[in-house]
């Protein structure tokens, strides 16, 4: 049986949004900066996509350009916002996706001061802290935090960062690469400066992804090269990847409310099953409702000697899953987020995420897995 729980590093192209995008790769495939009918047809398809995206951020299609990929939007705005806009300093967290902490490490090396938001056993902002940091100085700042922790799910008050940062002057751009297409999103009413994304992230194809930038703020492109995207992203679009993203996200949004109802189930089916059947097992993050995506379940499994051999254990037995962020799967360095909230250094932990085409048959299957790893031959397991 081949069981697919790895969704939150990618997700299945969707038929529907393939067969959008091959016209893009065979029939219609001019380069959308000419002005022919060809080129035409081409760019028709990109602006259709920016007004889907658009319109599902509440926001001005002048504001939604598309790039390579979600690290490409973040590394755009953070570096923008400090060759472009004055920003001094940054406030970010330990638990953030690489693509924004490797990009803050680089600009601090550059001479702008860093600080880190604390963070509770569960991975939430301690939004007292982050006050204190917005207050204590007067540099220009830019407060980059994500949206939905990509290992533990853990989320963020959108809402309550936006307050904070208007209040005191800051930018404030969240890394939305795991939540656009599954949370209703207006930054009208969150008032936020950037967004990232990426579309593979549900049911996309890769190679492609898009930045919000408020029309309230400029920022100097991050490619130098030509027009394209409106002068802020050089290089000829990836047509049928962005038609794809659009496509994607249009059917995303259409089944919004009934995708999470159903993962929503699976998680909360896979968290009672394993605590049912392996004795010991605990969880990372937060798992209130609320407070975490419904996509991803963090697993620590209790101490045993072939811990260290689960994910290759679970692959042969046709079951992915991670031991973390997919960015940094096959490193020898443990994962940077388990340690910023002190996880349990002994136990192992295990990152199941899912789709819209999982099943509980699939997590059934998943749950026996496991069990037969992590409990003696002397114990029964309980396999429905």
């Amino acid at each position: 049986m081949k069981v697919y729980l790895d969704n939150a590093a990618t997700t299945q192209l969707d038929a529907q949004v393939l067969e959008e995008m091959l016209p893009y790769l065979t029939e219609f495939y001019g380069n959308p900066s000419s002005i022919h009918s060809y080129g035409r047809k081409a760019k028709s398809a990109i602006e259709k996509a920016r007004k889907v995206v658009a319109k599902y951020l509440n926001a001005s299609s002048s504001e939604i350009f598309f790039t390579g990929c979600g690290t490409e939007a973040s590394n755009m705005i953070i570096k923008g916002a400090v060759k472009d806009l004055g920003v001094q300093r940054i406030i970010s967290s330990r638990i953030e996706h690489h693509c924004v902490l490797h990009s803050v490490d680089t600009m601090e090396k550059s001479g702008v001061k860093v600080d880190f938001v604390n963070l509770d056993s569960e991975g939430h902002v301690d939004y007292i802290h982050l006050e204190e940091l917005l207050k204590s100085s007067q540099a220009k700042t830019l407060v980059s935090l994500m949206h939905a922790n990509n290992e533990i799910g853990t989320l963020l008050d959108m809402q309550r960062v936006s307050q904070l940062c208007k209040q005191y002057g800051a930018y404030f751009h969240s890394d939305t690469v795991q939540t656009i297409g599954y949370y209703p999103m207006d930054v009208q009413q969150l008032k936020i400066d950037f967004l990232s994304g990426s579309a593979h992230k549900f049911h996309g194809p890769k190679g492609v992804g898009f930045v919000y930038i408020s029309s309230a703020v400029a920022i100097k492109p991050l490619l130098d090269g030509g027009a394209q995207e409106r002068n802020m992203r050089a290089g000829t679009e990836n047509v049928f990847g962005i038609v794809g993203l659009g496509k994607a996200l249009e059917m995303a949004i259409e089944k919004m409310d009934e995708n999470r109802a159903y993962l929503a189930e699976l998680k909360s089916y896979m968290a009672t099953r394993l605590k049912a059947t392996i004795p010991g097992v605990t969880f990372n993050g937060d798992q209130t409702e609320l407070g975490s995506n419904y996509k991803v379940l963090s697993v620590s499994l209790p101490p045993n000697e072939k811990a260290e051999l689960t994910l290759f254990n679970l692959d042969i037995a046709g079951i992915a899953a991670s031991g973390g962020s997919a960015c940094t799967s096959g490193s020898e360095k443990g994962s940077h987020v388990l340690e910023a909230i002190k996880a349990d250094p002994q136990r192992k932990a295990i990152r199941f995420s899912f789709s819209k085409y999982n099943t509980k048959e699939e997590i059934d299957y998943a749950v026996a897995t496991l069990a037969k790893m992590f409990t003696s031959a002397t114990e029964k397991v309980d396999v429905v």
